[in-house]
């Protein structure tokens, strides 16, 4: 598995924002690379959105219209991946209204076809370069149940990636949730320098996994990889 992807299963019933949806997939094919996408999501994608995170199993799934206002009010920080004409990944996010500086990023999720080749780590690297270059964001904020190590593992490696210091604390606590909820660790990632990068070196132009990664027409945002 690529350093960086959250495609470990999730042990069942653990509660996640972070999913890649379906179960175990087989090695990509090399012989037929994906040109996966990155752009800013438009009401468009609201529906698969939606659909997306209901496959998934473990995302907190909210109403089709709540992924609609997001893709409308919200666009300039969240990011969707597509290959072709299918939405292949989503990342949605906001800058905290306290703390202008900083993404949180509430959830991301990988279609069953796409896992295992980084998607999850290249959306989040794309994403925190676009809110760095475009509105100053230095820190990115998450948070991730305990048991939750696949998520865990996404945060860690991007923190690595790019030098950065990686702090935890809980943030919303077994008693506050409820319902046998486990508590939402806060993990914390900054100050963030430039260029940001994944696993595996940082982003660049014209290049993706199993293949180039250009923005197609009319999306706004910046192709990394």
């Amino acid at each position: 598995m690529p350093s960086g992807d959250a495609s470990v299963p999730s042990p069942a019933g653990a509660d996640t924002q972070v999913k890649e949806p379906g179960g175990p997939a087989g090695p990509p094919d090399p012989g037929s690379p994906t040109r996966f996408h990155l752009g800013s999501p438009s009401p468009a994608d609201g529906g698969p959105m939606e659909r997306l995170a209901r496959e998934s199993g473990g995302l907190d799934v909210n109403s089709r219209y709540a992924y609609l206002l997001w893709c409308r009010d919200f666009a300039d920080t969240s990011v969707v991946a597509r290959a072709g004409d299918r939405l292949a990944g989503f990342i949605t996010g906001y800058r905290r209204p306290a703390a202008p500086d900083t993404l949180f990023v509430w959830q991301v999720a990988v279609g069953p076809d796409f896992r295992r080749r980084g998607l999850a780590s290249r959306m989040l690297g794309h994403l925190a370069e676009t809110v760095r270059a475009d509105i100053g964001v230095r820190f990115v904020e998450a948070t991730v149940t305990p048991d939750n190590k696949a998520s865990m593992h996404l945060f860690e490696s991007f923190a690595q990636a790019n030098d950065a210091d990686l702090t935890r604390d809980v943030l919303f606590s077994e008693h506050e949730l409820g319902s046998g909820h486990e508590p939402e660790v806060l993990h914390r990632i900054g100050p963030l320098a430039r260029p940001i990068g994944v696993i595996g070196g940082p982003l660049r132009p014209d290049r993706a996994l199993g293949g180039p990664l250009t923005p197609p027409r009319g999306t706004t945002g910046r192709a990394r990889d």
